[in-house]
């Protein structure tokens, strides 16, 4: 078991902000990881593998516009792989 900090400047850099633990990342992810194999696309959350691998990479802006173009994305995937998650 770890010793807990001596002080302030041996903490995690979190704890030096006083921040607590880092922010989460917002993700689209609804754990259905169903990919599509004619779109590519995650049928849960209409993410390409290369994006969900790299997800936690990415800024928030990043993050922010494929968020934003993921309603877009449901049309590229037929309506009846889709009816299979309700």
């Amino acid at each position: 078991m770890s010793e807990p900090p001596k002080s302030l400047k041996d903490a995690p850099k979190s704890l030096k902000d006083g921040g607590g633990p880092p922010k989460a990342i917002a993700t689209p992810c609804i754990k259905v990881c169903v990919v599509d194999g004619e779109s590519g696309l995650c049928m849960g959350c209409y993410r390409q593998l290369s994006e969900v691998a790299q997800w936690q990479r990415f800024s928030d802006d990043e993050r922010a516009a494929i968020m934003a173009d993921l309603p877009t994305r449901r049309s590229r995937i037929r309506p009846e792989k889709l009816a299979m998650f309700g």
